[in-house]
Formats: C-alpha cells, structure tokens, sequence
C-alpha cells in the first residue's frame, strides 16, 4: 500500500468509514481501505456544492497525489463522515464531517461555518470503478453551501479550485474529456440530475428526502472486468469441463464412459454451465461451488440431448454423429441415465456447496429436470396435435430451454450468498433470457443465413416444427398463409424457392413481426430484473448475455 502513494494519503487510508445498507442504516465499519478496494463496500459518504453570493459554483481538482480518482474535476469538498460520535447521525454527522473536511482541503477555518450554513438537498446510491483495484460504492449526503468562502487549497488534497458560473460550467463541461480533463463519476452524476435546477433555483432550496439509485458509471471502460461475454466463457470453461470429464470418466465400462463422453468431446458453447459462476462473480462473491453447480447442470443437459436426439430420430449433434448413432439405442439411453445420476454426484461430493445450500440446490435442479422432461413431452405431443396454441408453446419452451437458464442463474445467486430478494431477480432474470434466447433462435431460423445459426435456413418450416412463428400464421387466413402452407412440413420436398415464399409470407402475414415482438417483451423484463439487483453487481456480463440473441439478428 505504500509503494508509490503519498504518505499523507496512505495515512489516511485507516481511517473508519460507516458501512450503511441501500436505506443509508449503518451495519458497520471498514477502513477507507477496504471499502474502496477491488469490490469495496457501500458506505456513507458527502458531497457538498458551494455557491457563492453571485450564483457562481466552486470546484476542485483533486491532486494528483490522491489514491482514488486523482486529477479529477469534483463539487467543492466531497469525503466520508467517520465512525466517531459527532459523524454518525445521518445528515447532521455529515454536515459536521464536511465542516472538518473544508478546513482539511479547501483551507476554510472552521469557526467560520456552522451547521446552519448547510442545507441538506437529497441522497444518491452510486457506484463508480476507477480501475481494477480502487471503486467508489456510495450513499451519498448531498448538500448546498451559499457563502462567499475564500479557498486556501490543501496542495496534498487539491491541484487547483476554479468559480464556474452557468455558462462557464456548460461549456467546460461539454468540451470534457476532448480538453484534457475529467469530471468525477459522482459529480457528474449530480450534475446530470440534479444540479440545474438547484443552481436555477437557489434562493427557494428544499431537501426531497429521497435516496436516488443512480446506478453504476465506471470512470474506465477498458479493465478486466469489462470483458467480453465469450471472452467470460472461455475464462470459466476450462475448470467446468475439467470436473465434468472427471466425473463421467468414473465408469468403469469402457462402452458406457465413451456413450457418456461422446457429445462433451464434440464441443459446445457451455453457457449454462459457465452461468453460476457469471452470476456469482457479477454478485462478487463465486467459488469453487459454483463450478461444481454448472459441472452438474452441463453433464444433466447433455443427458437431455442424448435423450431428445433418440425421440427426434436426429443423426447429428454438434457435428458429430449422435450418440446412439454413433453408438447404438440402448447403449445412448443407458448413457443418458447414467450421466443424470452422475450430475447429482457431483453435487454431492461437492466442498464448494455448504450443507445448509445443498438440500435448496438439488431441490431446484431436481425440479427443472421435471420441468425439462415436462416440455420434452409437449414437443413431442406437438408433433401430432392439431390444437396447439401460442400459450402451449410458450410453456414448451420454458420447460425445454429457459428453466435451465432460469436454474443456473437462481443458483448463482444462492451460493454467492444473496439475499432472497436478489435470488428471485436473478431467477427471474435467468428465466426470462432463456425465453428470449429460444424464441430469437426461432426467428434465426427464418431470418439468418444458413451459416450463422449452422442448418438451412427455413429447415424449422420444412420439418413442420410448430414455433411461436408458425402457430400465429396458422390462426391467419387467405392467400398467404396457402404460400406457407406449401412448404410446412414438406421436409426435402420444399425447395428453397418454396421456402423462401413461405419466409415472406411469414412476414406478410405478421407473424415474424409478432415473434419478434413477444421475443422483445422477454428481454424487457429480463432487463427489469437486472435493474432490481443491488447497485454493486458487476453489470457487464450479464447485460451483454441478456443482449447476445439481439445482437446476432443486428
């Protein structure tokens, strides 16, 4: 800590800040330390805005000499209340902080201010990274000053002050960071929302008594913790396809390990199996338990697939002939049934997973197998009724696709040691991805090319599959749906011309635009449960996985 930092603010850095939940009760104490370091820990924090008697505003540059955020624009004073007795008591110990604070900074004596002179205006939840080490995560005490003060800068605290008024404020603004300068994350939060009609308004000001969630604005966007998705998943996959190999190359029968290793061994994305930990990390708190849990769910959805490839009658998965092709029909389903229990051994045999976790998470896993099987028989049932509807197919594909998403994510959740409130988001969040990502694959099917979704394009029309697309046609009528008509179901009997009359007939009949539609609405609400998740989730990740379907038919 001391290696290339100031002495005067490393000495700082011990000091005891007051640790406050999203409702701004205190819950504890940290050193300035460790509630700015890598993850930090919420705290209560001030910010105050001076005006001086011709309406102009007061700033600071922070020295270059400071550990966070240095050489940053910022309102007058902004530090922390500490956990001494004349700090503690909300805006009142605030206020008493930054009386000490702009004698410490800005040079101004204390005896020349009282508590009165500080109007309290409102509080704001924040988040800000300043790199891979140092964040700012804060319930901030926002307050107005209105006094002629006289700064004499504290050269260790601050490089420069400078009295903006309106105009010089916008101006200098706008042309941040083109000017070689930067505004604080959370000043320019304030400024974004709150700060002109304030300064419009400064001889009328009244608390609103509200906390504002402003949410996360990271002064850098280029750490490590703003990686790609993929680049997440292939960060995540090695030690989830370690434990899953390990685990299914226990069987002693050599035909048996083979079946079970065959469709691991030819690949796959493994986001399912990546997502508990992805939600763990997003959360800050992911272990070798989260590992396990997606080791678990990978191996119980390949069993799943052995399993559809025989009731499909499929020869080929991931490139690879399916596993009772590539073996024989016992052999897969005895595959199959071996790789479920193994998926529950895993979690047995897990260190990473507490006992008072384990009964929830086999429970929940135990559950979405039902779920999944549920919505194998409804696909199955499709094939041969007449009345299907878009409610049956939307509960198909809750069962068969989003209840694993839904799964992974409420248990990353869990282990991360969420509360319920966070647990039931990220279930909710998961759920609602794994609709969207089902249904924007049925719209891939019509709208992609053949290479990027890897089969014929319109191959889902010619096998008769009854997606949300085609069961909205069968409920039209006229001309167009007679074109599509021609190539449902046709199998190698469709031509590509007669396909492609039938894609435009999707869209004649609104039916593609209806899909897309209800795919959207999925993706709404899965960005709604995002919003819901504490302000100190690691948001990157998950928004581009909620986004990752949207962003293929861009």
């Amino acid at each position: 800590m001391d290696a290339g930092h100031d002495n005067s603010q490393v000495e700082m850095m011990v000091e005891q800040v007051i640790l406050v939940d999203e409702k701004d009760q205190q819950i504890g104490t940290a050193s300035k330390l460790a509630s700015h370091h890598h993850r930090g820990s919420l705290h209560r924090a001030f910010s105050v805005l001076v005006f001086d008697s011709s309406g102009r505003m007061l700033l600071q540059k922070r020295s270059k000499d400071k550990i966070t955020f240095p050489g940053v624009w910022a309102n007058a004073c902004c530090s922390h209340p500490l956990d001494v007795e004349d700090e503690r008591d909300d805006f009142g110990g605030s206020i008493n902080a930054a009386i000490r604070k702009m004698e410490q900074e800005l040079g101004v004596p204390s005896d020349s201010l009282d508590v009165e002179d500080f109007q309290p205006m409102t509080k704001m939840l924040y988040m800000s990274r300043m790199d891979e080490e140092w964040v700012e995560h804060e319930l901030d005490h926002v307050m107005i000053l209105q006094k002629d003060v006289h700064p004499n800068p504290n050269q260790n605290e601050i490089d420069e002050t400078r009295w903006f008024t309106q105009e010089e404020w916008l101006n200098f603004s706008a042309a941040c960071p083109e000017n070689g300068e930067t505004i604080a994350p959370w000043f320019q939060l304030i400024a974004d929302n709150l700060l002109m009609d304030w300064w419009d308004n400064l001889e009328s000001l009244n608390a609103d008594g509200i906390i504002h969630r402003f949410g996360r604005l990271d002064l850098s966007q280029n750490n490590a913790l703003n990686e790609s998705l993929s680049d997440a998943i292939n960060r995540c996959r090695p030690t989830v396809e370690g434990k899953v190999r390990g685990a299914l190359s226990k069987a002693k029968v050599e035909r048996l390990r083979l079946a079970m290793l065959h469709l691991i061994e030819g690949g796959g994305k493994r986001l399912r199996a990546t997502l508990p930990r992805i939600v763990g990390e997003a959360l800050g708190n992911a272990h070798e338990g989260h590992d396990d849990v997606g080791a678990a769910l990978e191996v119980i959805h390949n069993f799943t697939l052995v399993h559809d490839d025989i009731m499909d009658d499929d020869d080929v998965r991931r490139g690879r002939p399916a596993v009772h092709k590539e073996f024989d029909i016992t052999s897969a389903i005895n595959a199959g049934d071996a790789m479920l229990a193994v998926g529950f051994e895993i979690l047995a045999n897990s260190s990473g997973i507490e006992m008072k976790d384990i009964a929830h998470v086999v429970l929940t896993i135990g559950k979405m197998v039902r779920r999944v099987s549920e919505g194998q028989q409804l696909d199955i049932a499709f094939e041969n009724e007449e009345d299907v509807g878009i409610s049956d197919y939307l509960d198909m594909i809750d069962g068969k696709t989003a209840v694993m998403f839904q799964t992974a994510a409420e248990l990353g959740a869990l282990l991360a040691g969420a509360d319920e409130d966070t647990i039931e988001a990220c279930s909710t969040w998961g759920r609602e991805v794994g609709m969207c990502f089902q249904l924007m694959d049925d719209l891939l099917d019509v709208l992609s090319d053949g290479v990027t979704i890897g089969k014929p394009k319109g191959s889902d029309i010619a096998q008769g599959k009854k997606t949300l697309i085609v069961l909205h046609a069968l409920e039209q009528s006229g001309e167009q749906l007679e074109i599509f008509l021609r190539a449902f179901g046709k199998g190698d009997e469709a031509s590509e011309t007669d396909i492609e009359r039938a894609i435009e007939a999707l869209g004649k009949l609104g039916s593609i635009e209806n899909a897309r539609a209800v795919a959207e609405h999925h993706h709404a609400a899965a960005n709604d449960a995002l919003a819901s998740l504490p302000i100190s989730t690691d948001m990157n990740i998950l928004k581009q996985l909620t986004n990752y379907q949207l962003n293929r038919m861009s």
